[in-house]
């Protein structure tokens, strides 16, 4: 597997586990939940749910994923690599050529 370096943008979606509210409240309010390797757009926390959303862009993915197991233990993640529209223009674009 030869894995390239390409700068893409992810979706990560996350929901904190059932009885770890406080657990990641904590960690989060210390820790400020610094996401080295990658350039964070913005992080959405949805009031009075325990869910969430980053919005990156990096071409590390191993930032990703050292991320994501270092908060495994108090939620549950989903990542989604996504594309802007000029980028969706130029991969739809080759569908009819």
């Amino acid at each position: 597997i030869i894995l390239t370096e390409q700068t893409m943008f992810y979706v990560m979606e996350w929901k904190i586990r059932t009885g770890y509210v406080g657990d990641a409240f904590k960690k989060f309010l210390e820790t400020g939940a610094p996401f080295p390797g990658v350039t964070m757009h913005g992080r959405y926390h949805a009031p009075g749910s325990v869910n969430g959303w980053i919005i990156l862009e990096t071409d590390d993915i191993s930032a990703v994923y050292r991320h994501a197991a270092e908060w495994a233990e108090f939620l549950e993640m989903k990542t989604t690599p996504v594309l802007n529209d000029e980028q969706a223009a130029e991969a739809a674009a080759t569908l009819n050529s």
